[in-house]
């Protein structure tokens, strides 16, 4: 092996295992890492084969004993308390180490693609909003930050690279900026470490973050076998779940946050069922139960194909959140960029997606969690009724007239309708469209949403109808 060769297979291992004498440890478990709070939690690595490992953990001075397989493979479980720290956890297989600076708290993980991956410095000649300010106060040492490195592989791996940071303004301006705000909430809100895992890769489709056991029920699917030497491309099926979601398997969590869904426009009509496997199957693997999955919809933007698909796709991801257990979607009908498909307010989809967490996950009261969300339609006469869900105390455009409804008849084409708020929810009309039967709101790639209930949280694109594209 060469000397080009072989500095990345050492520079691999340094950062897929923290090495202490004969105990390796992946690079999840280190120094500066966060613990789930009041859970059973693993611990692993490897020594030497047959080998007795004890582990000390220092919140409690509990001792636990393991032999390492014949392999050198050992787990163990720990109990951990109620939030707190720093502590430290002593590992032996005869010779002592130690982790440091520890903390007990809350973890998520974020996953997705480019909008999850955009950093809060931003990418070239594309900003997020206010970022230099919120780096200001960016140095917290109760929030702790591991990103995932990048791997496209096809078989699954039970290790990956990166280190756990405290969160300061050098470390947070390349952290997810989406997954950055939303765990800064979290410990702001629930004042409780915080520890958030980011694993995402840009333009991938939600495929390449599906175990190829889930695939199994999409035979659209091709799945490259494993012995298959074509050059990995990270859009493969498979291929990131094998390297940036298998490796985590091991660690407690309390839930994940997702924005994901622009390589998929052009196959909407299977994204809910693909997302719904990907979710159950994420959460079996884990063992940890219904573990809550919150996610981003899709902003508006100007695709070039002009064919409105991100609206189904939309559609999709609002079907997945009224189907599937334990999920929320953020709306970012309100923050889309016309010509840039990475929306630079990303604070405000935080705040959304935390709302979710708050409300649902840890039980806060009297936050609204979720936009108006389109239930039913009425004909009456020239006129279509519509009610939501999610709007006890009423709708509102914030005293600007509705400007993204349609109303269509029997012929299908739809027109810029009128819009008011009622008692019931939304009465829409058209004078071109005499005798109605199906509305649209916001149906289109760009549009700039304007329905919201009182408290201020917008209402997802939808339609009445089911015809097809």
């Amino acid at each position: 092996m060469s000397k080009k060769q072989l500095f990345p297979a050492l520079l691999f291992l340094f950062y897929a295992y923290s090495s202490f004498g004969k105990i390796t440890l992946p690079a999840l478990v280190g120094d500066h890492m966060v613990l789930q709070q009041q859970s059973e939690v693993a611990l692993w690595g490897k020594a030497k084969a047959s080998t007795p490992v004890t582990v000390i953990t220092s919140w409690n001075n509990q001792k636990y004993s393991v032999k390492s397989t014949p392999e050198g493979t050992w787990k163990v479980l720990v109990k951990t308390p109620a939030a707190g720290g720093p502590y430290e956890i002593s590992l032996s297989d005869g010779e002592k180490r130690t982790l440091t600076d520890i903390l007990i708290g809350e973890v998520w993980v974020c996953s997705g693609q480019s909008n999850m991956s955009m950093p809060m410095k931003g990418f070239k000649n594309q900003p997020i909003k206010n970022s230099n300010t919120q780096l200001l106060e960016a140095n917290n040492p109760q929030l702790r930050l591991f990103t995932v490195a990048r791997n496209a592989i096809r078989t699954p791996q039970d290790t990956c690279r990166g280190q756990w940071e405290v969160s300061t303004a050098a470390s947070a301006q390349n952290f997810s900026a989406l997954g950055y705000q939303y765990a800064r909430l979290l410990q702001q809100s629930l004042q409780v470490p915080v520890g958030m895992i980011h694993t995402s890769w840009g333009g991938t489709p939600i495929e390449a973050w599906m175990s190829v056991g889930s695939l199994g029920t999409f035979p659209e699917v091709k799945i490259i076998p494993a012995s298959d030497t074509s050059a990995i491309k990270p859009s493969n099926p498979g291929v990131l779940y094998n390297g940036m979601i298998q490796p985590l398997l091991h660690y407690g969590i309390r839930g994940f946050i997702w924005y994901q869904g622009e390589a998929n426009c052009a196959g909407y009509a299977q994204y809910t069922d693909k997302m719904a496997a990907m979710i159950k199957d994420w959460r079996a693997r884990w063992g940890r139960g219904e573990l809550p999955f919150y996610f981003v919809q899709l902003a508006p933007y100007t695709y070039p194909n002009g064919r409105h698909l991100s609206a189904y796709l939309r559609e999709a991801q609002l079907k997945a959140m009224r189907t599937i257990p334990q999920t929320g979607m953020a709306v970012s009908l309100d923050v889309g960029e016309e010509r840039l498909i990475h929306p630079a307010d990303k604070s405000v989809l935080s705040q959304r997606l935390a709302y979710w967490a708050l409300t649902q996950t840890y039980g806060w009261k009297g936050l609204a969690f979720s936009g108006p969300a389109y239930r039913d339609m009425r004909v009456q006469g020239d006129r279509i009724q519509l009610l939501f869900d999610y709007a006890e105390n009423g709708l509102t455009s914030f005293g600007k007239p509705f400007s993204a409804f349609e109303i269509a008849g029997a012929d299908r084409v739809f027109y810029p309708a009128e819009a008011t708020v009622n008692a019931d929810g939304i009465m829409v009309k058209s004078d071109k469209v005499p005798q109605p039967v199906a509305v649209r709101y916001a149906f289109k790639d760009w549009v700039v949403g304007d329905l919201y209930n009182v408290e201020g949280l917008p209402a997802s694109s939808f339609r009445t109808d089911s015809w097809e594209e």
